[in-house]
């Protein structure tokens, strides 16, 4: 079992109540990960995805190790047939391999590049060690997708749901980088699984997401049409994907302000973290009581454990007597 996409979920309203299962008693399943090792690489940077995913491990008994690929490791090469006379010191066909000798799972974080939009949406990093590894992969971030981040943010809406069917938005905001479209992505599916809630994304023209992923997800222009009546509000920048990668709209009037969650019902408000303050979201916003990225934060703990556990529960036995 891989966890790649949130889309390898068969029912997120049951892995929703499992995490939150798992929240109440953490420490509860400790020894279903002895003796199993989970090893972590980092192609960028990260601070929650880090930590929670350790933590998570941890909680479940298992070992950690933790490589960052940027400082640490050989130079990968991920096409066939390439004459390695440049740049890059080590296959990922002899990488994947070799690491998978070192563990029972393997999670991988590394974004999109942002120049090469094909090349990002073949997954270049995740699908090698999918293609060539021999033990199961977990998504940290790809380049287009952060499947443990969503799970994280269905746990945290399921918590703070008060009404059958809530109206959920994906606004874009405002940044002075390129960011990728991976949480957006991932966010946009999530809710796609989700029966007893409507959706909207909204966002200026131009900066529609991938229509592969959003399909027929309502789109709305208008910032301060899409907020009426909302029940949270999930603020996210990404670059544009038909000028791929680019920074075509630094628009401040996206910033979500306190005037525009006054047009919603008394919404929550969302962020995956870390956020630019004052450039995505105004103090006031964040600083509020209605704010509950910390509470996101916290679930991004439950969401990996959940992932790990179920992984966990299906590896092989190989627990031995043996003499030396």
């Amino acid at each position: 079992m891989n966890y790649t996409s949130i889309k390898e979920i068969d029912s997120l309203k049951k892995w929703v109540k499992q995490a939150l299962k798992i929240k109440k008693d953490p420490l509860k399943n400790q020894r279903l990960g002895k003796d199993k090792t989970l090893v972590m690489l980092f192609f960028n940077p990260s601070l929650r995805t880090r930590l929670s995913t350790q933590k998570a491990a941890i909680n479940l008994g298992m070992n950690v190790m933790v490589m960052n690929f940027g400082a640490e490791g050989w130079t990968l090469e991920f096409e066939d047939g390439t004459i390695m006379n440049q740049g890059a010191s080590e296959h990922i066909k002899e990488a994947a391999e070799v690491v998978s000798q070192y563990c029972d799972i393997i999670a991988i974080r590394a974004f999109a590049g942002l120049t090469d939009k094909e090349k990002d949406n073949a997954e270049t990093v995740l699908s090698g060690f999918v293609k060539y590894a021999t033990v199961p992969i977990v998504n940290m971030e790809s380049a287009t997708g952060h499947p443990l981040q969503s799970l994280a943010d269905a746990i945290t809406m399921a918590e703070f749901k008060t009404k059958h069917k809530p109206k959920v938005v994906l606004t874009w905001a405002p940044h002075p980088k390129a960011l990728p479209q991976a949480v957006a992505n991932s966010f946009v599916e999530m809710m796609q699984l989700q029966r007893d809630m409507d959706f909207v994304i909204t966002h200026p023209e131009g900066y529609e997401l991938n229509p592969e992923i959003t399909k027929d997800s309502v789109i709305e222009y208008n910032q301060d049409k899409a907020f009426e009546n909302a029940d949270f509000i999930y603020a996210k920048n990404w670059s544009n994907y038909n000028e791929y990668g680019k920074v075509t709209n630094t628009d401040e009037n996206w910033t979500v302000t306190a005037e525009k969650m006054k047009l919603t019902n008394n919404a929550k408000f969302m962020h995956c973290l870390p956020v630019r303050r004052n450039v995505i979201v105004a103090d006031e916003v964040i600083d509020s009581e209605n704010s509950i990225v910390i509470q996101q934060a916290h679930n991004r703990t439950y969401s990996a454990q959940l992932v790990l556990q179920k992984i966990l529960k299906r590896l092989p036995n190989k627990t031995k007597s043996l003499e030396y």
